[in-house]
């Protein structure tokens, strides 16, 4: 995996990174976890909703082969 898409998220990071790339507003997220995405550059408050950012969907598509580790 590329080093600069290599990030050691939390399940709750992940399930809420995941949350995020729907269009609709998500259901409560936790605030806390928001605060870290956003402090990783993995997601960005835009009109008090968070979103999802360029960089966190590469890190999801990416990081999502790793999890089906976890599924397994």
């Amino acid at each position: 995996m590329n080093a600069e898409f290599d990030y050691d998220l939390t399940p709750d990071q992940w399930e809420t990174l995941k949350a995020l790339r729907a269009p609709a507003k998500p259901a409560r997220l936790n605030r806390f976890v928001i605060d870290d995405l956003v402090a990783l550059q993995l997601a960005r408050i835009s009109n008090d909703m968070p979103v999802i950012t360029a960089i966190g969907r590469k890190v999801l598509v990416r990081g999502s082969s790793r999890l089906w580790d976890l599924a397994a």
